[in-house]
């Protein structure tokens, strides 16, 4: 019997893929169809994919070609699977042609004609109009925030807010945009909101953008209180939209497989968890600045409890901070966060440099993530017996912001209104952990 594989995202399932299976079940008498899972696809900067692996693969049944559909989810699967099912033709389309030559060691690779005219980014552009996105706030992170957009489809940035007027314009002209200082003008110009000024105006902000019935993605901390986060929950849920937190290491592909990995129980039961992140930086700045709610924690929690809660849950016990204080602000400050049944900490600096990584402690095994862990493309599970570790490796693609554009997006062109890659109970809870440390509760001065 003479076998043959393809491979294929297989997105909006159109008479190209179809003509495509049909010539590659005529190369042999079995025909085995490879469908990229959907973090495979992500990690690949893939972000433009409409359809669910589930429903991708119930596609390619239904066209009747494929006598077996498997799921490919790492790269370099392609060699293991062609011997693991001892196949004889790799087949796929032209315009690959070329690219996969290295295959020719294990099999005859063939080539078969695209069929002209009709591809799935082309479907996707017609069926979805694109979303005008403004931003609010022209500093660092909007500068990085508009290049992302690019690689995500749908993605259209048209309009940009600061009340300095000056700031809007060089901004504007920046990026070929509007510039507004008026929010009443610069609402009226847009579907969406991405909040990325300073943090003290993110909750009016966001309050006005969702009543004024605009979808809105606003950059972390997204607000300092967990009562003023759950109110602008409550309001985007009732308006019908979505409010995203913008957390890029939630939408990191390496992330998600790693809180996977855990919730599957490959290092048996978590008890503990430890995560550190730091930045040196001088004044004056705003980081350092108390106006701006500058300092380590108001800076750096977001991302550090965000490991945490995402690991370990919102039902902690108990928190404790231990702080150094410097000009108003906490330059360094460890918090100690216990669970009935584990515990955890994140460790903080502004102005001091920790390790920046992040260590999850169970009972099998554990997790080691190494810094930039926010930022990661690599972590490694181990264990006591050392031949049983493994390591593993994701794509991290651009400045990671397009993660969390694509989501934001979907989301919208999908209605989903909760992410469960940041659930809002989640985003609640780390805005409650940051108004326990504002308030003084349970601080320790070092």
């Amino acid at each position: 019997m003479k076998k043959v594989i393809t491979y294929g995202t297989f997105d909006l399932l159109h008479q190209g893929h179809i003509n495509l299976l049909r010539r590659a079940k005529e190369l042999g008498d079995y025909l085995i169809v490879g469908v990229t899972s959907d973090s495979f696809d992500r990690g690949r900067g893939k972000l433009n994919v409409k359809n669910n692996v589930l429903e991708r693969v119930e596609a390619v049944k239904k066209t009747g070609y494929a006598d077996e559909v498997i799921i490919e989810d790492y790269l370099g699967q392609k060699i293991d699977d062609i011997q693991r099912y001892e196949i004889d033709v790799f087949a796929i389309g032209s315009d690959w042609t070329g690219k996969f030559d290295y295959l020719k060691e294990y099999c005859d690779v063939v080539y078969l004609p695209r069929t002209e005219g009709i591809s799935s980014t082309q479907l996707r552009a017609e069926s979805q109009n694109s979303i005008r996105i403004g931003i609010i706030g022209s500093g660092r992170i909007a500068r990085r925030f508009v290049p992302e957009t690019k690689v995500v489809s749908g993605a259209d940035v048209v309009a940009v807010l600061n009340p300095d007027k000056d700031e809007a314009e060089s901004f504007a002209r920046l990026f070929s945009i509007e510039a507004f200082d008026s929010f009443e003008a610069f609402i009226k110009q847009v579907d969406a909101v991405y909040v990325a000024s300073p943090h003290l105006t993110h909750y009016p902000y966001v309050k006005q953008s969702l009543l004024a019935g605009r979808h809105v993605l606003c950059e972390i901390p997204m607000v300092l209180s967990g009562n003023e986060a759950k109110e602008l929950y409550d309001l985007a849920s009732n308006q019908n939209l979505v409010l995203l937190e913008a957390s890029k290491t939630a939408f990191c592909p390496a992330f998600n497989h790693i809180v996977t990995l855990v919730k599957s129980g490959v290092i048996g039961d978590v008890v503990d968890v430890k995560a550190s992140l730091s930045k040196m930086v001088a004044p004056p700045t705003r980081e350092l600045d108390p106006r701006q709610a500058g300092g380590a924690l108001h800076e750096h929690a977001s991302l550090t409890m965000l490991a945490i809660v995402k690991i370990l849950g919102i039902e902690y016990s108990d928190v404790h901070f231990y702080s150094k204080m410097e000009d108003g602000v906490d330059i360094y400050t460890k918090a100690v966060i216990n669970y009935p049944h584990a515990t955890s900490s994140a460790t903080l600096g502004i102005g001091i440099k920790t390790e920046g990584n992040l260590v999850i402690s169970g009972t099998k095994g554990y997790i080691y993530v190494p810094a930039p862990w926010w930022l990661t493309d690599f972590f490694e599970v181990r264990y006591e017996d050392q031949t049983k570790n493994r390591k593993y490796f994701y794509s991290y693609d651009g400045e990671g912001l397009r993660y969390e554009i694509q989501e934001f997006l979907s989301m919208i062109v999908n209605g989903r209104r909760d992410s469960y890659r940041l659930r809002r109970e989640e985003s609640i809870a780390i805005a409650g952990l940051i108004d326990a440390f504002h308030n003084n509760q349970w601080l320790t001065l070092l």
